[in-house]
């Protein structure tokens, strides 16, 4: 496997690490990581990409160690957006970038994609819904008997609600969380260990915890909370490709198949048989096909 190179990246609002793979004046592609997870989690993707032609950058995302804690403290969406729009910025980014989100990397992707000033020519989203889609009026009687289902799913989003119990019982709760939405076989042993340094302590824990208690406290406005709006509200206006996982153990897939009606045309929504919430990292070349094929490289 391709070793990444190690950027730091003191962009005005915060001082980014990241991994890096491919010529530096490569045709920009950006990866956002998700939760319970790292930027490492693109070792498949990245020299894939690097391979092409691409400048495939990973950042580890606000409050993951070794980038910064958030110093305004705003982990909402609309923060995760703005990093997002200033890393295409700081890097260097054209027209033809390439935004790749998985989980919250993925709702942040989204969000992206429905702001009127998005910077990237294409928008991948993986492993979530289309959060304008499940508010959309025509889906919620359709989503409504699914969601006892979801909620039993989503239990651990409930649980990260509590302060300090939640950080003491990650240790326990994070490798359930991969056994619970991985495919039966997956070994998540390289994983976790690169999770546990990204959060090495209590504070990093709250970090990557926030997320979860500021998507449920809307009423908390943080420092982008006008970007917010555009994640959570608003039906996405350019073009995105759409992933999920069949055997995803965090998202009923049917929940993503919905909420993917509110796309744009030019738009698609795969499901990849066999995979699980994870998909680029145990269907990686099922994923590295779909995103070429959608970018047309």
């Amino acid at each position: 496997m391709t070793a990444p190179e190690r950027l730091t990246l003191d962009l005005p609002h915060l001082r980014f690490a990241a991994l890096a793979w491919g010529p530096k004046d490569g045709r920009l592609m950006l990866c956002l990581h998700g939760y319970p997870d790292s930027a490492w989690t693109w070792r498949h993707l990245g020299p894939h990409f690097a391979a092409q032609g691409f400048r495939v950058v990973a950042p580890f995302m606000r409050g993951y160690a070794p980038t910064e804690l958030a110093r305004d403290g705003d982990y909402g969406l609309g923060a995760l957006m703005y990093d997002a729009v200033t890393l295409h910025e700081a890097l260097g980014g054209t027209g033809d970038a390439v935004l790749v989100g998985h989980d919250w990397g993925g709702l942040a992707s989204a969000g992206v994609a429905a702001y009127p000033k998005n910077p990237f020519g294409t928008v991948v989203s993986m492993g979530v819904p289309v959060v304008a889609g499940m508010r959309d009026a025509g889906n919620r009687r359709r989503l409504a008997p699914l969601l006892p289902v979801q909620m039993r799913m989503s239990w651990y989003i409930l649980f990260q609600q509590i302060p300090w119990l939640s950080e003491r019982n990650l240790g326990r709760v994070i490798p359930k969380l991969w056994r619970d939405w991985c495919p039966p076989g997956y070994d998540a042993r390289e994983d976790l260990a690169h999770l546990w340094e990204a959060l090495p302590d209590t504070r990093r824990r709250t970090a990557a915890l926030a997320y979860y208690r500021a998507a449920l406290r809307p009423w908390r406005r943080g420092s982008h909370a006008e970007l917010d709006r555009y994640a959570m509200t608003q039906n996405p206006i350019s073009p995105m490709l759409v992933l999920h996982g069949r055997l995803d153990g965090a998202i009923d897939v049917r929940i993503g198949t919905l909420s993917a009606s509110v796309l744009v045309p030019g738009s698609r929504h795969e499901v990849i048989d066999g995979a699980g919430h994870f998909m680029h990292l145990d269907r990686p070349d099922e994923v590295h096909a779909l995103i070429a094929d959608y970018a047309n490289l």
